[in-house]
């Protein structure tokens, strides 16, 4: 199956899931697009193609749905151009990298200016230009293009609610100042004349209507000739009303029926002003919820200490190409990935891993980007730049996981499809049902109350109620090393009935030592050592990294192994020095016509007491018995508990014999054993365990257990910082601490509750106050809802949602 071109677009003008929808509609309508999902909290929507599609239709669609996608720019300085061909050269190059709209070369100053969708990779086109045989630096090195859009657009409304705001309070004074003074009432009346009061805030709510509230009309009007009304549409709609019903009692007094020349100015003005005030707010809060990314894209140093023609010397990070020498000096920080050439230092690896204690780092040892240098000075050589850095993957990972659209999503986005609609049809019925009870100034007070219900009923909490929890929940397990790669995990997880393990280097530490090596008379210890570990050094896994360290550790010569043949969870099979070797586990020697009888006994004693017993067989002859230990980690029991805590069952999925698994289980309370179990045996023990008891999480090693951990119902994968490409997970522990696994379950436990408070919220919110607004009650106990109180609300009930979620990010 042919992998599938995934791009990101920040889509700008959204404000509530109507606009989601709307755009998810665009979008899905293309031939060329997969998948599509759409985020309010992001403000931005994650577009699968198929890989010959173009970026240019997609944007298109966005913006004739009424929406935009901004534009970003990158200049750069190229070297080496001599003539026009090297600028064609350029050219083509910079137009080839995805994202790329436009780019133009000038000869004469040495500049390349490229124009794109969203955020260039300005990584990628330096890369670009450097494959075409030239050298290409940033002129200035912007800062994330999301985060400048972001600045821009809070900028915008804050002056936009402020100037609001100043033509607003005149108005609001001189209409609530009179109905709740009388003496002021008259004072005006008496200094200024009533007609005269009417005309000034006339002038004053026009400004606001037309100036600041602009915004609204730009936005809601198309979408309202489109037959698809959004939040926009509502506020323009209602403001507009309660203006223009204000405008002609004003000028045209005599058009109206007698008793009906009111004016509501106040009222359209104050709804512009608060719905402008409510979305700073919601656009400053949507910032703060974005603050784990910017807080990882701020790890990356700006420059490299690189070693070019015999010295050190800085130069911008996006310049550094793998293969390059670095250095690190006392307290910087790891410009990219790499491996210690020379030197000795300790790395405060926190913001990686979550773990607090520095790791030791010495020639040979791996180091990454963003980590802090401790007290010594390092030499390493790259190994990963830009995009392929392990900080680089993290920002990816959490990115997608905070765009992602949880299976709750989908009932909402039903229930938005026509939550607009219907208000609006509300609100006319509401007109009209007021209009019939004919009181006095019928037409008065069915326009108040139908624009407080048009008001009211604006589905921003809505939209925002979901994406803004997942936007600071992922954020904030990054922080702790829990990278949640699939945003849907979010939500599974949290069913967990049980929690399945992996034995080795999960439970415990993967890395075993040889702690027996037992000899049938004929056979010398070293020789059957040195064979050993002569043929397990073809293989990968970590039993036989423990015997040739055994090897190696006595200066035991090996040699080369040939005939390599491995049989998966059973042993291997090889020739060294003319000598047929056999090691594996006792089912393996007697499919090999090999009877392991002389040597069970100790077998038995070996497994009894936690350690993995294996035979080895010298050219057809049982030779002795190896035994491994791999030691449980030091956090695995008390991570146990808490799984138990938690009111989990825990079951240990594991290769080794049934004496080895249960020494290791029974100390550590493990429930269920399932032992001697192939990795294809693994995904059938999860299927028995579920149809049993219910949802279960895996968690392995990322390795050897992809079928196992793409068969639960979530997969954890225990990294160790630099495993992290493991696609057959859901979410990934970045530090080796099985303790991780309860923190995960505890991040969806409170990411799906804080949802379920917003979305009652929402929906309360719009369930109890729509009939208020509508003035259902008024008869009865006298509540109502003006216009004004309306706004406030529903400025106030996104604000809220927000300030919910952003609880998430004091989660321990």
């Amino acid at each position: 199956m042919t992998a599938l071109k995934r791009i990101n677009l920040p889509v700008e003008g959204m404000t509530c899931a109507s606009c989601v929808r709307r755009v998810e509609n665009a979008i899905r309508k293309l031939p060329d697009v997969k998948e599509v999902s759409v985020n309010l909290a992001t403000e931005s929507a994650e577009v699968s193609l198929v890989p010959s599609a173009e970026m240019t239709p997609v944007v298109e669609a966005i913006r004739k749905a009424g929406y935009d996608v901004p534009a970003s720019v990158v200049d750069l300085e190229i070297e080496g151009m001599t003539c026009a061909s090297c600028v064609r050269r350029v050219e083509k190059a910079l137009n080839d990298v995805p994202g790329v709209s436009a780019a133009s070369v000038n000869l004469a100053s040495e500049r390349a200016h490229v124009e794109g969708l969203g955020t260039l990779p300005a990584g990628a086109l330096i890369a670009a230009v450097r494959k075409a045989g030239y050298q290409a630096r940033l002129v200035t090195k912007a800062a994330d293009a999301g985060t400048e859009n972001r600045d821009r657009h809070l900028a915008a409304l804050r002056r936009d609610a402020i100037v609001a705001a100043i033509l607003t309070a005149p108005v609001f004074v001189l209409e609530m100042g009179s109905h709740l003074f009388m003496s002021f009432h008259h004072w005006l009346a008496m200094t200024f004349g009533q007609q005269t009061i009417y005309v000034i805030s006339f002038l004053l709510a026009t400004l606001v209507q037309f100036g600041p509230g602009l915004r609204f009309y730009r936005h809601g009007i198309p979408a309202l000739l489109r037959l698809a009304p959004d939040m926009n549409s509502l506020v323009a709609i209602g403001s507009t009303a309660a203006w223009a019903y204000s405008t002609v009692a004003t000028f045209f007094p005599q058009l109206m029926p007698a008793g009906t020349a009111n004016v509501y100015f106040e009222s359209a003005a104050v709804i512009v002003t608060l719905v402008l005030f409510g979305r700073y707010l919601e656009a400053r809060a949507k910032g703060q919820a974005g603050d784990a990314i910017r807080k990882l894209l701020d790890l990356s140093p700006r420059t490299a200490r690189v070693a070019r023609d015999g010295t050190f010397v800085d130069v911008p990070v996006d310049e550094v190409m793998a293969g390059d020498m670095l250095e690190a000096r006392p307290g910087e920080r790891i410009a990219v990935d790499g491996t210690v050439l020379d030197g000795h230092s300790h790395i405060d690896e926190s913001m990686i891993s979550g773990e607090p204690i520095p790791v030791e780092k010495r020639e040979g040892s791996a180091l990454l980007a963003g980590t802090i240098n401790g007290q010594g000075s390092l030499r390493y050589r790259a190994t990963k730049v830009g995009a392929e850095t392990l900080l680089a993957q993290i920002v990816r990972m959490v990115e997608q996981a905070q765009g992602a659209k949880l299976p709750i999503q989908s009932l909402l986005d039903r229930v938005t499809a026509v939550f607009v609609p219907v208000v609006i049809g509300v609100a006319l019925l509401t007109f009209v049902a007021w209009m019939l009870a004919g009181p006095e100034n019928a037409f008065g007070v069915a326009l108040v109350h139908a624009v407080s219900v048009l008001i009211i009923a604006c589905p921003c909490a809505m939209g925002l109620a979901t994406p803004a929890s997942i936007m600071v929940a992922t954020g904030r397990a990054a922080e702790m090393g829990i990278l949640f790669r699939r945003g849907e995990a979010l939500q599974t997880l949290k069913d967990a009935r049980t929690v399945a393990l992996d034995k080795t280097g999960t439970l415990t530490k993967g890395h075993p030592e040889l702690t027996d090596l037992i000899p049938l008379p004929g056979f010398e210890r070293d020789e059957i050592l040195r064979l050993t570990a002569s043929a397990e050094a073809r293989s990968e896994h970590p039993v036989a990294a423990a015997i040739v360290m055994a090897a190696t550790g006595q200066r035991l010569a090996l040699s080369p192994a040939t005939d390599f043949h491995t049989e998966t969870g059973l042993g291997i099979v090889a020739t060294v020095d003319g000598h047929a070797v056999l090691v594996g586990a006792d089912r393996f020697m007697t499919g090999r016509g090999i009877d392991p009888a002389a040597l069970r006994d100790e077998a038995a004693r070996a497994g009894e007491a936690g350690r993995t017993p294996l035979y080895v067989a010298i050219d057809g002859r049982l030779a002795a018995l190896v035994c491994v230990s791999d030691p449980v980690k030091e956090t695995t029991p008390d991570a146990i508990r808490r799984l138990h805590d938690l009111g989990l069952g825990v079951a240990m999925l594991t290769g080794d014999n049934s004496r080895t698994a249960q020494a290791v289980a029974g100390p550590l309370g493990i429930d269920t054993v399932v032992a001697e179990v192939l990795p294809g045996g693994k995904v059938d023990a999860i299927r028995e365990i579920a149809g049993r008891a219910g949802p279960v999480v895996f968690v392995g090693d990322g390795i050897n257990d992809a079928p196992a951990l793409a068969e639960a119902s979530v997969g954890l994968a225990i990294g160790t910082g630099t495993d992290i490409a493991i696609e057959s997970a859901d979410v990934v522990l970045m530090s080796g601490d099985l303790q991780g696994v309860a923190r995960a379950i505890a991040v969806s436990k409170a990411t799906m509750r804080n949802i379920a408070q917003n979305l009652f919220w929402a929906f309360a919110y719009n369930i109890v106050l729509i009939p208020v607004a509508a003035g259902a009650f008024s008869g009865l106990t006298g509540w109502t809802l003006s216009p004004m109180l309306a706004a406030g609300a529903m400025a106030m009930s996104s604000v809220f949602v927000l300030a919910n979620a952003m609880r998430l990010k004091q989660l321990k």
